[in-house]
């Protein structure tokens, strides 16, 4: 059932999310690639949430099953993520920060979950794609449009959930003891993006910026040739 590969545990996950509209996305790729100086890696992934029962604990939990599409042969993952950490120090800081947990399972976890007492909450399909920057931090930004299924498990059948909407979610791990360092990294990171998007505070998801229109054809007549 469970794979022999270990499993990763990362005290924090450092996440600013946003809402993005699908006019100004290619130019938004264009800056990414430019900062990264990789290509973009296509992003398809099938999520499964689930939900525990009573009978599993005091305190509802969630997990989800996510299993990645766009390798020949699809591999599974399941995460949990907390709630996002509040108080004081959590106010001085502009990103989220929550406890993960993340392992590789085996196509056949779901009946596994299933007996164990979870059900079946939601299901999604995340289309898009993903950049990744190694600096100062493993930064992740994810652009990708939401989907929902309209049969069970049919992939094939999903349609948008919010047409013309894209979400981009920049993440980085971090462990417990300096993930203050990696907050300013990511804050750091995501005033690169500021042209193009709205930067929130935590719990906070806005989109395009007024002069966003004018930042991408900025980008796009440059063909992305321009240094960051």
């Amino acid at each position: 059932m469970w794979p022999n590969s270990a499993s990763f545990f990362f005290p924090c996950s450092l996440a600013r999310i946003f809402l993005f509209t699908l006019q100004h996305v290619e130019a938004l790729e264009i800056l990414l690639q430019g900062l990264c100086g990789v290509h973009r890696d296509r992003l398809r992934t099938h999520e499964l949430c689930l939900k525990s029962v009573p009978n599993l604990g005091l305190v509802s939990s969630e997990i989800r099953l996510l299993c990645d599409l766009e390798r020949s042969e699809p591999t599974w993952t399941v995460r949990h993520i907390g709630g996002a950490m509040k108080g004081p120090g959590a106010e001085q800081i502009s990103v989220l920060v929550r406890n993960m947990v993340k392992s590789k399972v085996s196509k056949n976890a779901l009946p596994l979950f299933y007996s164990l007492g979870y059900k079946l909450d939601r299901e999604l399909l995340r289309v898009g794609c993903t950049f990744h920057f190694h600096k100062g931090a493993q930064i992740t930004v994810a652009v990708s449009s939401i989907n929902k299924m309209l049969k069970l498990h049919a992939t094939n059948e999903a349609v948008p959930l919010t047409p013309g909407i894209q979400i981009v979610e920049v993440t980085a791990p971090a462990p417990s003891e300096n993930y203050t360092e990696v907050a300013t990294v990511v804050s750091s990171f995501c005033e690169y993006l500021a042209p193009l998007l709205h930067l929130s505070k935590p719990g906070g998801m806005t989109g395009d910026v007024p002069t966003a229109a004018a930042a991408a054809a900025s980008l796009m007549s440059d063909g992305g040739g321009t240094t960051i």
